[in-house]
């Protein structure tokens, strides 16, 4: 049998159900304010698209990279610490750009994190690889 990459099952479940919750708060605000495309000039509305563009521009290929390194037989430890810190960095920044265009230091940490992770993973994956070439 295949092994089952089950942390990066459940840190994807949560991170879907994240994103379904920015995708209401987009559609809730175009419907209140009868912004049919677009953002309409309206401030809130132009956050909180960002927020949720911001979101499915990075997560999908962070969770592809999650799901890898636990299908390659990365430590638990490992795949839950990047899965979890993945999804803070997340909030983070959707609480940050959510609350202001502007700095904060949500969107920064958030922003800081996300792309710690993905760099943490990406050089995990190559290293895997290149260990794994070696043998």
């Amino acid at each position: 049998m295949a092994p089952t990459p089950r942390i990066t099952l459940l840190v994807a479940s949560l991170h879907v159900l994240f994103y379904l919750l920015l995708s209401m708060r987009v559609m809730l605000h175009r419907k209140a304010q009868r912004i049919g495309v677009g953002t309409g000039g309206d401030e809130v509305m132009t956050r909180r698209v960002r927020v949720h563009g911001n979101f499915a521009e990075y997560v999908p290929l962070a969770l592809l990279m999650l799901a890898l390194l636990e299908l390659a037989g990365t430590a638990a430890a490992v795949v839950w610490t990047c899965g979890l810190v993945l999804l803070l960095a997340r909030l983070a920044h959707a609480i940050g750009l959510g609350g202001s265009a502007g700095y904060s230091a949500g969107r920064f940490g958030g922003t800081l994190l996300t792309l710690a992770v993905l760099l943490a993973m990406a050089l995990l994956g190559l290293w895997r690889f290149l260990a794994q070439a070696a043998l």
